[in-house]
């Protein structure tokens, strides 16, 4: 839908001219914290789990705190609605005092704003303070955004992979491949479902199925305009006509989102559920959201991950502000307070490694909870398709699958 809608905007005011607000200079850091001070920093970011929610609020208290800059959660469900945001008021001229200053983003709609130019027009992420231990060679998805080059316009914050949840007693043998969760699926008819596309955990359900499915997983790192796309995706859509009809509520209904998905894994109603992020069920478990027995596991072939940022619109009305809370985000101190189980479970985007002594202990003692895998079990990283994939994806399963079709 939003895609869409950008491209329509895009239509509509190709003619229109915005200047970017001039952007303060990292390198002269004392200068943006004092700049920053007194500034009010509006962070559009998905407000759908209270953990995260929670997290950013604590943020929010600390750089109000030590840098007197105050720290506004605008709780979003789909970042496509800010892009569209940000877009229009670049077509009306607004070069400003713009009302988002800080975005949580990645992927397809990175990639809109910085082909549309919505992003500050110079490198700052990597100029931060905090940047220089962030783990660029260890993380290559820190510098390339679904493939999309970073180019210092987005600041890495957390890391993402595909892991599947279960309970031991429920599924003594869980299914380590797409084949062998079809199979699953068929002699455990109605126990597994996937948020409805586009949700966002539904659509990175459809990616892994066709990184894993496709007769050629290089040709989904190209646009999906230069490949045969009916032909590419042929696998995925005999797949998911085979398994559908097993689906909870025989795949006439769909969970709205994860929370509803996990759930359903809670009340017993499915058996297997997935979270874009290792630690997930930990904190669940944490937080009183899951049972104590539910444990992770992943596919041997590897399992699809990425990296998630915060990016500053070319009109933040206060970039100063979005770069000192951007270069908290990347801190030690709030990496490793994000990764404790009870608290987020986000994997950090730092060498913990490179780190000085007390900060490395800060990992150490963190706390990653019994349903957590160690790092060495996560198996291979598979790289997300291009962004141009996610649109057509989602039309086509809506067309083939959607409630109502």
């Amino acid at each position: 839908m939003f895609p869409r809608l950008i491209a329509c905007l895009l239509a509509a005011f190709v003619s229109a001219a915005a200047a970017r607000a001039e952007a303060p200079d990292p390198s002269r850091w004392q200068a943006v914290l004092a700049a920053a001070r007194g500034e009010t920093v509006y962070f559009h970011a998905w407000g759908g789990e209270p953990r995260i929610n929670d997290y950013i609020a604590w943020v929010g208290r600390e750089v109000a705190a030590r840098f007197g800059v105050e720290l506004v959660h605008v709780k979003v469900a789909e970042t496509g609605a800010v892009v569209a945001k940000v877009l229009t008021e670049k077509a009306a001229g607004r070069t400003g005092n713009g009302s988002v200053d800080l975005v949580w983003i990645n992927g397809e709609n990175f990639a809109a704003m910085k082909e549309n130019g919505l992003l500050l027009s110079e490198p700052w992420a990597d100029r931060l303070p905090s940047y220089r231990f962030v783990d660029v060679a260890g993380k290559p998805t820190v510098a390339r955004d679904f493939g999309v080059p970073v180019d210092g316009l987005e600041a890495p914050w957390g890391m993402a992979r595909l892991v599947f949840f279960y309970d031991p007693g429920e599924v003594p043998a869980p299914p380590r491949s797409a084949e062998a969760l079809a199979a699953w699926i068929e002699a455990n008819p109605g126990r597994f479902t996937y948020p409805q596309p586009p949700d966002f955990m539904g659509t990175t359900f459809l990616k892994q199925l066709l990184v894993d499915l496709a007769a050629d997983p290089a040709a989904l790192a190209r646009p999906v305009g230069s490949v045969d796309f009916e032909a590419v995706t042929a696998p995925l859509w005999a797949y998911l006509d085979r398994i559908t009809p097993l689906l909870w509520r025989q795949g006439r209904a769909y969970p709205r989102d994860y929370g509803g998905m996990r759930q359903l894994l809670a009340d017993g109603e499915t058996a297997i559920s997935f979270a874009f992020n290792p630690a997930d069920a930990s904190s669940a478990i944490a937080n009183g959201e899951l049972p104590d027995t539910v444990r992770s596991f992943v596919f041997d072939g590897g399992t699809i991950g990425n990296t998630h940022f915060v990016a500053i619109p070319f009109d933040a009305g206060a970039s100063a502000g979005a770069m000192v809370v951007a270069n908290f985000l990347m801190s030690p101190e709030a990496q490793a307070r994000k990764e404790e189980a009870a608290v987020w479970g986000d994997p950090t985007v730092l060498a913990v490694d490179r780190l000085p002594p007390e900060d490395r202990a800060r990992f150490a003692a963190v706390e990653r909870g019994p349903a957590t895998l160690p790092p060495d079990a996560l198996g291979p990283v598979l790289p997300e398709p291009h962004p141009s994939w996610v649109a057509p994806l989602e039309a086509e399963w809506a067309r083939r699958y959607g409630v109502g079709q």
